[in-house]
């Protein structure tokens, strides 16, 4: 978690909020995901195992280890009975995970993150563009979100540009903390539900 996002923050009302915890709880799919379960702990590591999948990502648990992941997954479970979290994976259903979405949810703001990966072969085919927009849209429409906040290290041009590509807001830079204590710099965006619809209506 960064320390600092979201940068915009505007309190809901508590029925608002409580509304937003609900609808994480009752999540169960999104798009061409599910939830993660326990179980896929080897499978997600196997994906995660790559450096060009985890290398970018400062929330996965370090060391990675079978174990490691699943204490991971567990604990998105955990969130997603707060109602703060979830964990979805896509998987084919052949025994391997092409890609992963972690959400973090901050009911009282109606506001969100999403960080994830797909599988380096799918990489270069505008697989993680589309995807991600379909799953900005699904934040906005099914967990009812005001706001969603998005950062990416210094680093990570091919993040830079997506989100820049999508019409986020540049909002500055703040300090991620990985789970090991660690740090980094990273840029922040920013994009309301509003603004979101906007763009999606753009011709």
């Amino acid at each position: 978690m960064a320390e600092g996002i979201p940068v915009t923050r505007r309190a809901v009302p508590a029925a608002e909020a409580d509304a937003i915890r609900e609808a994480v709880r009752r999540a169960e799919r999104m798009s061409e995901s599910r939830l993660a379960r326990p179980e896929d702990a080897a499978a997600l590591l196997a994906l995660l195992s790559d450096p060009a999948v985890h290398a970018p990502i400062y929330s996965l648990p370090r060391p990675l280890t079978e174990d490691s992941v699943r204490a991971f997954i567990e604990d998105h479970q955990r969130q997603q009975a707060e109602g703060t979290g979830l964990l979805f994976v896509n998987d084919p259903g052949t025994g391997d995970i092409l890609g992963y979405s972690d959400i973090q949810v901050w009911p009282d703001w109606a506001a969100g993150e999403i960080g994830g990966a797909i599988h380096p072969s799918l990489h270069g085919k505008g697989t993680g563009t589309s995807g991600a927009a379909r799953t900005f849209s699904w934040m906005f429409e099914m967990l009812g979100l005001d706001l969603i906040c998005e950062t990416a290290s210094l680093e990570n041009v091919i993040t830079q540009r997506l989100l820049d590509g999508l019409g986020f807001r540049r909002m500055g830079q703040v300090t991620s903390t990985r789970p090991d204590g660690t740090t980094r710099d990273s840029l922040v965006w920013e994009v309301t539900a509003a603004e979101w619809q906007r763009l999606c209506e753009r011709p």
